[in-house]
């Protein structure tokens, strides 16, 4: 029973414990695809090929059902948590043999309704694929399974002397898997560039239940098609990654992290070009939000911030290898935007303090969630017009809204836009969708900076994709997965 609606809507129930049709808003409406059904003999053959990890049961699958921000719902009646690749192989070529759809998960703390089933598919969960398989302390290449928490990770490679090239505030549930899957942003990418870039090879394993080995540990391999690209950001429509080769960057020596305040986002616009120049190649994150953001994170959360009194603020952080040279150059660039009058406030955070600066940021979704229902929108724009949206969407929703508020990371364009209410509202949701989608067309921006399109998005893709393009990625899909039962209803519209 797949909902727009929170948890505790009361379920329409089918022969099989699902509703056939969705009853929501109308352009969220989505009709069951002729998949068989799970039967006992099926649960049978699972039980037999992986012992003691096979979930059934509706409370024990219950949680594996509802995404992270309890917005949407599926009612899967069976969670399989594979250890190896060969066991992905067999479950997929059974599911690929007998028609089932399966629905591939990783830490589940997706915003788009991408990790969760829409009906009764199988969940199968990495989770247990957590591995780290090698990892090369000359080169800083590691290789691990998909199930791997991105936090464990950092943690082991910190130990080595390196750090995982991206870093997100759900690190301490999602895997790096799902962060390939979904191509995540998040802190680092300014400094490190997109996984398209640091992850080297991949292991996925097909509809079908073929083994892809691309699991390469080499930076440079110009033969042929690269073959990993497009199975990341495809939301496991494509394939399950089952493995990763992923480019580690050396642990910065000296991390600094400054908290300012603005007094208008041109101001924001003007300090980042400032910052940019000025701290060039130790500046690792540029990270702005809203008075409204912090206001919400000091109530909900009981966070202070070092900094109040200013409608905008700016986390800067910096890592390099020399603290005295990095230091320096920081206080050069404080001293400037003081007294050029970028800033009105500013304070760089001592060591006991950073994890507390950054927490500020990383802490906002969680926040939001404390404000009641909260529409969620990761958009894409030119810089210079990143606010604007947050400030046109004020201006159109009025008091419908409880608030409405931006923030994101600014050195790359990424505007976190969230609208919170007592409750969800169909007519509220008529005001946003599609103004939201065509207002960033409008200035030929993406729909979906980071975090996908998952089941939410999925019928806006024109809006940043041109049809041609639409009907390629069809193409790619029935080819790789003639039968559709790999996250169905997820990324791509139905294909004609």
């Amino acid at each position: 029973s797949w909902s727009r609606e929170p948890p505790g809507v009361p379920r329409a129930r089918g022969s099989a414990g699902c509703r056939e049709v969705v009853p929501t808003c109308e352009r969220y409406a989505v009709r069951r695809l002729p998949f068989a059904r799970l039967g006992d003999s099926d649960v049978a053959f699972f039980e037999r090929l992986m012992p003691g990890r096979v979930v059934t049961g509706e409370e024990e699958v219950k949680a594996f059902n509802v995404d992270w921000l309890k917005s949407v719902r599926g009612c899967s009646q069976l969670v399989l948590k594979p250890q190896t690749t060969a066991e992905v192989s067999q479950v997929l070529r059974y599911c690929h043999e007998k028609n089932l759809a399966v629905n591939p998960q990783g830490g589940n703390t997706g915003l788009v309704g991408g990790s969760v089933p829409v009906f009764d598919e199988i969940i199968l969960s990495t989770a247990l694929m957590n591995q780290i398989i090698s990892f090369d302390k000359v080169s800083g290449i590691l290789v691990c399974q998909a199930g791997c928490v991105l936090e464990r990770l950092n943690e082991y490679l910190e130990e080595q002397g390196f750090v995982m090239p991206l870093d997100l505030g759900a690190k301490g549930s999602c895997h790096i898997g799902g962060n390939v899957a979904t191509n995540a942003g998040g802190l680092r990418l300014l400094r490190y560039g997109s996984l398209r870039g640091t992850v080297l090879g991949l292991e996925v394993v097909l509809a079908d239940g073929s083994a892809l080995d691309c699991l390469t540990s080499l930076r440079k391999d110009n033969t042929g098609y690269d073959l990993k690209q497009l199975f990341i950001g495809s939301e496991g429509t494509l394939g399950v990654i089952t493995a990763v080769s992923i480019l580690c960057p050396q642990k910065p020596k000296a991390v600094n992290v400054a908290f300012l305040g603005c007094q208008s986002f041109a101001k924001v616009l003007e300090t980042f070009t400032t910052c940019r120049a000025m701290l060039g190649e130790i500046l690792s994150a540029y990270e702005f939000m809203d008075e409204k953001c912090m206001e919400l994170v000091e109530r909900h959360l009981k966070l202070s911030r070092p900094v109040t009194g200013s409608p905008f603020y700016v986390l800067i952080e910096t890592s390099g290898s020399n603290s005295t040279h990095d230091e320096e150059k920081l206080s050069n660039f404080l001293e400037q935007a003081m007294a050029s009058g970028l800033v009105t406030d500013g304070t760089v955070a001592t060591d006991d303090k950073k994890i507390k600066a950054s927490h500020l940021r990383e802490r906002i979704t969680e926040a939001l969630t404390h404000e009641g229902y909260v529409y969620k929108y990761d958009i894409s724009l030119p810089v210079g017009k990143l606010y604007d949206l947050v400030t046109d969407m004020r201006a159109r929703l009025g008091h419908s809204a409880k608030s409405v508020v931006g923030y994101g990371h600014l050195g790359d364009g990424n505007l976190h836009l969230n609208i919170t209410a007592e409750s969800y509202s169909h007519s509220l949701l008529d005001a946003i969708e599609p103004f939201v989608y065509e207002w960033t067309a409008g200035c030929s921006g993406s729909i979906s900076a980071e975090h996908g399109l998952g089941f939410k998005k999925k019928q806006f893709i024109q809006y940043s994709k041109p049809r041609q393009a639409v009907v390629l990625m069809q193409q790619f899909k029935a080819m790789l997965d003639p039968k559709g039962i790999l996250n169905p209803y997820k990324t791509l519209p139905s294909a004609p």
